[in-house]
């Protein structure tokens, strides 16, 4: 498999549509549950769809697509941290300090495609993403999976061992299966 990272823009679209199904990921979530918390449970999933095909339109892009060839196989939500609100209501990821971080904020990768090293390319082309547009440190909020039974909803944050592996230390912990991981992308003055 070789993979392509690209920003999600207008014109991917319909690949992203055909990522996440008719369902939209994750139970209709549509990349939603960080901008309007529960709320878009209680919304038809067309809704939650609309509101970020939205988000897509007025740009920048809100994260990264992985490509096989023309298939789109993985996406995650890449943003500041102050497009997604909700992270700063939820006590497993209340804010550390007031550094302008960038989130790592979600994935899906495709059934069929899952372990297969998608979720860790997407990780380094947020890295670079996220440095390149000057963000002084990328936030993750993954899983500690250790006891944790392994599922698209339950790891839709990541797996802290993979953001270990690409360089991430736990910052904060306000629960101890649900850490908050940083990289520092900000290179040490000498």
């Amino acid at each position: 498999m070789t993979l392509t990272i690209r920003p999600l823009t207008p014109d991917l679209w319909p690949e992203l549509e055909d990522l996440f199904g008719p369902a939209g990921a994750c139970a209709g979530c549509w990349c939603m549950y960080w901008r309007v918390g529960s709320a878009y449970q209680k919304n038809p999933r067309d809704k939650n769809k609309a509101a970020f095909k939205r988000v897509v339109q007025k740009g920048p892009p809100p994260g990264l697509m992985a490509f096989d060839g023309d298939v789109a196989v993985g996406w995650c939500q890449l943003t500041p941290r102050a497009a997604l609100p909700v992270l700063d209501r939820s006590r497993f990821t209340a804010r550390v300090d007031q550094l302008p971080v960038w989130s790592l904020s979600c994935f899906y990768i495709r059934k069929g495609r899952r372990g297969h090293g998608i979720m860790s390319a997407l990780i380094d082309a947020s890295i670079m993403r996220a440095r390149a547009s000057g963000a002084p440190a990328l936030e993750a909020y993954p899983m500690d999976a250790k006891g944790v039974k392994k599922s698209n909803t339950t790891m839709y944050t990541g797996s802290a061992s993979t953001f270990r592996k690409a360089g991430f230390r736990k910052v904060a912990g306000h629960a101890p299966h649900r850490p908050i991981m940083r990289l520092n992308l900000k290179k040490a003055a000498t």
